[in-house]
């Protein structure tokens, strides 16, 4: 298991990939739709998983109707959320502190705003250590559109090409191929599929194996 070439950076997914968040927005997400009087099947909520706010929202009024109001249904799932912290995924603080230790800079791109964010980097301390973070406000178009990982390969001063991105969703993992990124997925909640095989390099089991592919090759067993 190698790369095809030595990443100068990481861009990281949050949700399902950095904190072991997916199915804490799934009780979130069928706990409020129950408060609405509708139903969210778990097939439903799965085709939700990665995309931006704007194609979310477009799924959501297929499954309920262009009268749903959706940005009440938004407000409680914040409500819902933002008084619970997503555990960190298990080899994350091991996989920054190997990044930190190789002085290998490392940025997030997710479709979360910034208040999930900034919750989650407070709490585990992760503000000073991401050299960028791009959230769905700073992008005109969202996963699975290559414009948040080229922003955040931007940030970096590094080509896509020589990115590694980290991803668990089909959509983050379409955005990270499209941008041109050597794309990781570490599967959460979906299963990769043949499409997933064929854009990612790698589909990993966890962090700890992707920081054992990472020492390997910044420590300079890849060319």
């Amino acid at each position: 298991m190698s790369l095809p070439r030595k990443p100068v950076a990481v861009v990281f997914d949050l949700d399902g990939t950095l904190i072991d968040s997916e199915a804490l927005v799934r009780e979130a997400y069928l706990t409020t739709s129950g408060q609405f009087g509708v139903t969210l099947s778990d097939a439903q909520f799965l085709s939700l998983v990665g995309l931006n706010r704007d194609d979310n929202d477009v799924q959501l009024r297929g499954y309920w109707g262009a009268d749903f109001p959706l940005e009440d249904f938004h407000t409680a799932n914040r409500a819902f959320l933002l008084e619970r912290v997503a555990p960190l995924k298990a080899g994350a603080t091991e996989l920054l502190d190997a990044l930190d230790e190789l002085g290998a800079p490392y940025a997030l791109a997710t479709s979360s705003g910034p208040p999930w964010v900034e919750r989650h980097f407070t709490a585990y301390s992760l503000s000073d250590r991401f050299h960028a973070v791009v959230t769905r406000v700073d992008c005109a178009n969202g996963k699975p559109h290559p414009e948040p990982y080229l922003k955040a390969s931007a940030a970096l001063r590094a080509a896509p090409t020589d990115v590694l991105a980290l991803e668990d969703s089909h959509a983050g993992v379409r955005s990270a191929h499209a941008a041109g990124c050597m794309t990781i997925m570490i599967p959460d909640l979906l299963a990769p599929n043949d499409e997933m095989r064929a854009k990612a390099l790698h589909v990993l089991e966890d962090l700890h194996t992707v920081r054992a592919l990472l020492n390997s090759a910044l420590a300079g067993g890849d060319r």
